[in-house]
């Protein structure tokens, strides 16, 4: 069954579904990422935090598989066009480095995973 997200708030309950439809707790899902319990809590608690190749690693282990589609054109846009895909010649840049004291109320170590 395909579930549409529309909105960043739809991540945290689909994530916690399928975390328990597979039977999975969250210290097993931390245990099977090389992370903390604590760690994946952060995650299932705002997965809009969280960096999409993060959300991937957690796909994967969850046996889900992202879609993506265009939505149906509105009736009323007798003039709209439709989406062009990113062109092929569009360059990816490696994401800015962390500042320093980027996050607010926690002086714990990040984890790298």
């Amino acid at each position: 069954m395909d579930y549409p997200v529309k909105t960043p708030a739809q991540l945290r309950p689909l994530l916690q579904g399928f975390r328990k439809a597979a039977g999975l707790t969250q210290a097993a899902m931390a245990e099977r990422l090389g992370v903390t319990q604590q760690t994946y809590a952060r995650l299932e608690a705002d997965p809009t935090r969280a960096s999409v190749e993060r959300l991937f690693r957690v796909m994967r282990v969850l046996g889900i598989e992202m879609k993506l589609g265009g939505a149906a054109p509105a009736a009323a846009e007798p003039h709209a066009g439709h989406a062009v895909p990113p062109s092929s010649s569009a360059t990816a840049t490696e994401p800015a480095a962390p500042t320093a004291g980027g996050r607010r109320g926690s002086d714990t170590p990040r984890e790298d995973w």
